[in-house]
């Protein structure tokens, strides 16, 4: 018999309004939420970290994928391992394979360029412009027009506010439409790779521990902003020197004990916590598993080539890992949709936002956008149904090379303000980083390989979802095996001149007539599916403004039915900064298992094994064994406990806990995170440094749509092993002395 957790109605109304840790909100609405922060011990003031210029906001950057925060004067940046795998990568060879045996710069002039689309984006204010976006728009403009019109006022505000070239600016849309704001970021363009552990330190557990917990991973690296003598943002230099933060986070070597309230800051990217339950209904059945099947294929790939070739594994070495972990956190959320009926608590929410909009005669037109948005939606998952396997058959590094040049070439014929987001005067550095990145994570052989598996699917499905123009260009018929896929697709490459960055870049400033005269074939089949690739985006287009007309109203609702009940709403996770809070807390994984709160160097030393990703460097045993463990030993004798919010209401205890006598490696708290997170700075109420947040439990997954605040954890590398490693292991005292360290 398949037990879930299901919720009452009134158990439901419970967790809405006393939930305790949920909660991924803009700095702004931290002054709101004073007596959350104080209950957890939090003694910097909710307003003091609405305010972006004061500690330790100031601090807090982002990555452009990943979190981080600066711990020194001198620009030092202080990340996960896995943020700073690229960088690792981008000056590894098979001879000098720095993601195995880690990296050290002694002095500033050793310091490594991280790459030319590595980024520090610091973000300076934030402001609401929803007035301007879509204040003055029509109600009922809808459709590709309504979605237009939002593009043409972000793009006019982004302007405006990028008058200065040392910013990066972004409109973002927040409660899906309902809202927008102005993000204003310094940019600073030369990072530098400064410090990485080993890879059995760094990623210690590998797959095989990724969204795991008991976890002994020192998942950290340090990076360095650099500017230009003038101290402005600028290009890679030697003649650079590091950028002077303005502040920068205090670093607590005593760490943080069971019990103790935390902060987190960072860059979330995504979450559906307000999405329908047939939204959910959708993912479950049809598109994970879908895009599981399509993960699996490419890792197998890669891992199949690159077990005979060196090269071949640094250079997709960290493709491989994102798309593991992409892997491993999709199979979480399908076994967690099985151990939680997640889709019948979204049920019971939206019956329960029905009944109270039923309740008033002037909440109808809410009602009304319910249904409009349930239709819109249906139609938006029959497109993504039609359009996945066209997207993976053009999954070739050597084709999306060739249709961004055309794009390019194509966007660059219109006004600036005209052109599509991505392809503005604005973009153009990025586009060529993009080129050139490629040289560091390509090879002919590989992409053929992954682009005729993914051809090869394509080419299994009806006639009705493949697509015409693709299967013309490239000589395709139906059932085709991979292996006459590739057969056919071999002869392309060396007739090509995009292998090289010199034969991409060649194409830059080059007029769509030229692209049309090509005879290099992937600039063909790019040519070829352009128009087919514009009628699909059009459609996407249309669908985007119908739900920008509508979701928003439900949002709408959704606020106005949560401040019935005195609770504030946060915006569904967009990338932007966010601030969340909790306590170091372990849980109830299942029947019969209590996980604790931290991880040791003892037990770290207990798990290794002799083959990988469980080898741990001599070194690292050694200084263990010998005792050298000052300043950063933690003893503690009587761990403290706050039973969660079901425990509270059914009595239920914890089971008694030995002492903790070791080096603590990872710790779980109840902060609200998500992919994005990674990288963000964990901290203790007086907001110093105390840890870093790079992972979830695998009970916690589902969490991107429904927080549960029992098992709901996340997963931190403890600071103080962080220094234990930096000064007793890999002798980074240099950097020891950059930073504020206090106990």
């Amino acid at each position: 018999m398949k037990t879930s957790y299901l919720f009452t109605a009134a158990a439901l109304a419970l967790s809405l309004s006393t939930a305790a840790d949920e909660g991924q909100w803009q700095p702004y609405q931290l002054a709101q939420l004073q007596p959350e922060l104080t209950a957890r011990g939090i003694e910097i003031p909710g307003k003091q970290l609405a305010d972006l210029s004061q500690y330790p906001m100031s601090a807090i950057v982002s990555l452009g994928y990943c979190s981080a925060s600066f711990v020194s004067p001198n620009g030092l940046v202080v990340t996960n391992h896995h943020c700073g795998y690229n960088a690792i990568q981008n000056n590894s060879t098979k001879d000098n394979n720095l993601i195995e045996k880690g990296f050290l710069a002694a002095t500033l002039a050793e310091e490594l360029p991280a790459g030319a689309q590595e980024r520090l984006y610091i973000t300076e204010s934030v402001t609401d412009v929803t007035a301007q976006v879509s204040g003055s728009l029509a109600a009922d403009l809808a459709g590709a027009a309504r979605y237009e019109a939002i593009e043409a006022n972000r793009k006019a505000l982004i302007k405006s506010c990028e008058a200065d070239a040392n910013y990066r600016c972004s409109v973002v849309s927040f409660h899906h439409g309902l809202e927008y704001f102005q993000i204003k970021q310094l940019m600073l363009q030369d990072v530098r790779l400064v410090y990485a552990p080993s890879e059995a330190v760094g990623n210690f557990g590998g797959d095989i521990d990724n969204f795991e917990y008991p976890r002994h991973t020192g998942d950290y690296s340090f990076l360095r902003g650099y500017v230009g003598k003038d101290g402005k943002p600028a290009p890679y230099s030697v003649d650079n020197v590091p950028y002077q933060s303005k502040q920068f986070l205090k670093v607590n070597a005593s760490g943080v004990r069971e019990g103790d309230g935390i902060l987190l800051a960072g860059y979330p990217g995504r979450t559906s916590r307000y999405r329908l339950a047939n939204e959910i209904a959708f993912a479950a059945k049809w598109q994970y598993p879908a895009q599981v099947k399509t993960y699996q294929q490419i890792i197998n790939t890669i891992d199949s080539l690159s077990a005979k070739d060196a090269d071949l594994k640094v250079k997709y070495a960290s493709t491989v890992k994102s798309l593991n972990n992409r892997m491993k956190k999709l199979q979480g959320l399908l076994d967690g949709f099985k151990v939680t009926d997640i889709h019948a608590i979204k049920q019971q929410q939206e019956q329960a936002l029905l009944t109270w909009i039923n309740s008033d005669a002037s909440r109808s037109a809410y009602q009304q956008s319910i249904t409009e948005l349930a239709t819109v939606i249906k139609a938006e998952q029959a497109f993504n149904q039609q359009t996945y396997y066209f997207d993976t058959a053009k999954r070739s590094d050597m084709l999306q090379a060739a249709m961004l040049l055309y794009r390019l070439a194509q966007e660059s014929q219109k006004p600036d303000a005209e052109r599509e987001m991505g392809f503005q005067q604005r973009d153009l550095s990025m586009i060529e980083s993009r080129l050139a990145r490629m040289e560091k994570s390509f090879h002919p052989h590989m992409d053929l390989a992954i682009w005729s598996e993914q051809l090869a699917e394509y080419l299994a499905q009806p006639d009705t979802v493949r697509v015409s123009e693709l299967d013309a260009a490239l000589g395709l018929t139906a059932g085709m095996s991979k292996v006459q896929v590739a057969d056919k697709l071999a002869a392309l490459y060396p007739q090509s001149q995009l292998t090289s960055t010199a034969g991409r870049k060649a194409w830059l400033g080059k007029t769509p007539a030229e692209f049309t005269q090509s005879k290099d074939p992937f600039i063909q089949v790019a040519v070829a599916i352009y128009e087919k690739n514009k009628a699909l985006e059009l459609e996407e287009k249309t669908l985007n403004g119908q739900l920008l007309r509508v979701r928003p109203a439900y949002m709408q609702a959704i606020i106005a039915y949560n401040k019935t009940l005195g609770k504030p709403v946060y915006p569904d996770a967009n990338s932007t900064l966010r601030i969340t809070y909790g306590t170091v807390d372990g849980y109830p994984a299942k029947d019969g298992v209590y996980k604790t709160p931290f991880t040791s160097v003892k037990g770290l030393i207990a798990k290794r094994q002799n083959t990988d990703p469980f080898i741990l460097p001599q070194v690292l045993v050694e200084a263990y064994n010998a005792g050298k463990t000052d300043g950063y030993y933690y003893a503690d004798l009587a761990p403290k406990y706050e039973p969660g919010l079901l425990c509270r209401i059914a009595g239920c205890a914890k089971p008694a806990i030995s002492a903790f006598n070791s080096i603590p490696v990872n710790f779980l708290s109840s902060a609200d995170t998500t992919g994005g997170n990674s990288g963000s700075a964990v901290m203790n109420g007086k907001g110093e440094l105390v840890g870093l947040n790079f992972d979830s439990t695998y009970e916690s997954i589902t969490k991107d749509w429904y927080f549960n605040p029992e098992i709901t954890r996340a997963i931190h590398v403890d600071i103080r092993y962080v220094l234990w490693l930096m000064e007793y292991v890999d002798g980074a005292q240099n950097l020891l002395n950059e930073m504020d360290i206090v106990r």
